[in-house]
């Protein structure tokens, strides 16, 4: 493993997760680098919805996908995560991504909330076909709150394991809060 950044990280489980023709969410789409990486990895024929409640983040996503002549399989949407349900039907996603926080260049007093990004989770897992998966990014410390951390932590405990398979892992001997990667697997 040559590269340590958490992004990276997870990038690997869903280029695994993913496959031509699937559909797939970019739930706090940010600058866009998920959206790109999603619409590479489901190709011509599938979909990739992206959701931010800044301009800003669209516009930044909008020239990334741009300036790497994306394929014109994506869709955003200026609109919350809670309401991905509106634009993709149950059980019918491969892959929702996940970078709780703020976004990186942008304003720091818009940030992801617990409340809310408790209900877009349980909102994709409703989307989520078997044997689906959710990568979470989980950042803290700093600007963004330790509330959301813990009650996203919470939340990721509580869920059947029977139905969900939930994986964690952290950086444990770095400092400063770093980023916390979760991995939640629809088993059936």
């Amino acid at each position: 493993m040559k590269n340590f950044r958490i992004t990276e990280w997870c990038s690997r489980f869903i280029q695994e997760q993913v496959n031509e023709g699937d559909i797939c969410i970019d739930a706090t789409m940010g600058n866009g680098n998920d959206t790109l990486l999603l619409c590479s990895l489901c190709g011509e024929t599938g979909t990739v919805l992206a959701f931010d409640i800044q301009d800003l983040a669209l516009e930044h996503t909008k020239k990334l996908l741009d300036s790497h002549h994306a394929l014109q399989n994506y869709r955003l949407i200026l609109d919350s995560h809670t309401n991905m349900r509106h634009y993709a039907s149950e059980e019918t996603v491969s892959c929702i991504v996940f970078n709780l926080g703020y976004l990186p260049g942008g304003d720091h007093a818009l940030a992801t909330r617990s409340e809310t990004s408790i209900q877009a989770l349980e909102e994709s897992l409703v989307l989520l076909k078997k044997g689906g998966m959710i990568s979470l990014c989980i950042y803290s410390g700093g600007d963004s709150g330790f509330e959301e951390r813990d009650a996203v932590l919470s939340w990721l405990s509580s869920l059947d394991s029977r139905k969900y398979l939930v994986l964690k892992t952290e950086y444990y001997n770095r400092p400063n809060n770093p980023p916390i990667p979760v991995i939640i697997l629809k088993l059936n």
